[in-house]
C-alpha cells in the first residue's frame, strides 16, 4: 500500500478581481449558486508514494507546490479525485505554524507535541532532545515573539522530526535557518530516509532536493509536468528555464 497517493485530483478557488466585501459574502451564502471564476491550483494530479520513498517538488511560483502539501496533511480537501495517506504525518508548511508568539517556546513544545500524536509522557522525555537539535535552550522559557525567524523554525523543525512520524512534509522554510541548522536538518533528513520514513519536501534549491530525495515531480499551473527519479525531473526543470537576459555591452 502506498504510503501517499494522490489520483485525479484537482483544486480550484474562487477568483476575486477584488478584495471581497461583506454584502459580497452573504450574496454568495445566499446565492451559491452563482457562478464565479474558478482558479485551479491543481488539476488531475496522480502519484503515488511507497513507504520509505522521498518526493521532491519542484515547479515556479503558483504552480500548486503548496496547495498539494495541504491536501496531503488534509488542511484542505480536494474539488475531484481522492488523496490517502496512510501513516502518522508532521509537517512544516509555514513558519510558525500552529506556534502561539504569547506562549513560551516550552508550552508550544509540549502543546504541538500534543498535536503531533505524542502523549504526555512522550513528550516529557522528548523535551530535553527537542530543546538540544533545536539549539535555543537559553530562550526556550521566554515567549515566542521574542525569537528570530530562524529560532522559531528550528524549535517547529526539531518537535516534528523528535515526534518520530511516518511522513514528514517540509515546505521550504529550512531556508530560514542558519547554514550550521541547515547542515544539522539535512543530516536529520538523511537518517530519516534510512530508517525508511517517507517525506514530501518543496524547494527552489534543485541541489537540495536531488541531495534528499529519490524521486521528483515538477508541477506548472497545477499540473503534472514530470514525475520520476529526482535526478532526470530536476534536469528537465532545468532545462526548462529561460536563458537570463543578456546584460547591455556584454557579449
Amino acid at each position: 500500500m502506498a504510503a501517499v497517493a494522490f489520483h485525479a485530483v484537482s483544486k480550484r478557488f474562487a477568483r476575486h478581481k477584488r478584495r471581497p466585501l461583506l454584502r459580497d459574502r452573504l450574496a454568495r451564502l445566499l446565492r451559491p449558486s452563482e457562478p464565479v471564476d474558478p482558479f485551479y491550483a491543481l488539476r488531475d494530479v496522480s502519484f503515488e508514494l511507497p513507504p520509505g520513498a522521498s518526493l521532491g517538488i519542484v515547479g515556479p511560483n503558483g504552480a500548486g507546490k503548496s496547495t498539494l502539501l495541504n491536501l496531503a496533511t488534509s488542511l484542505c480537501l480536494p474539488d475531484a479525485g481522492s488523496v490517502r495517506v496512510d501513516g502518522r504525518v508532521a509537517a512544516l508548511l509555514e513558519l510558525g505554524t500552529g506556534f502561539h508568539p504569547d506562549l513560551t517556546g516550552a508550552e508550544n513544545v509540549r502543546i504541538n507535541s500534543a498535536l503531533l500524536g505524542l502523549s504526555r509522557r512522550q513528550a516529557r522525555d522528548r523535551f530535553d532532545c527537542i530543546v538540544d537539535f533545536s539549539g535555543v535552550r537559553d530562550a526556550i522559557n521566554e515567549p515566542l515573539r521574542s525569537y528570530s525567524s530562524g529560532m522559531v523554525v528550528r524549535l517547529a523543525f526539531s518537535v516534528a522530526v523528535n515526534a518520530d512520524p511516518d511522513i514528514l512534509i517540509v515546505d521550504e522554510v529550512l531556508g530560514v535557518g542558519d547554514r550550521a541548522f541547515f547542515a544539522q536538518c539535512v543530516a536529520k533528513i538523511l537518517e530519516f530516509r534510512r530508517a525508511g520514513k517517507t517525506m514530501l519536501v518543496v524547494s527552489h534549491s534543485l541541489d537540495t532536493l536531488e541531495s534528499l530525495c529519490d524521486r521528483g515531480l515538477w508541477l506548472d499551473q497545477g499540473r503534472v509536468q514530470r514525475l520520476g527519479p529526482v535526478r532526470k525531473v530536476l534536469d528537465a526543470y532545468r532545462q526548462s528555464a529561460p536563458a537570463p537576459p543578456a546584460v547591455a555591452g556584454k557579449p
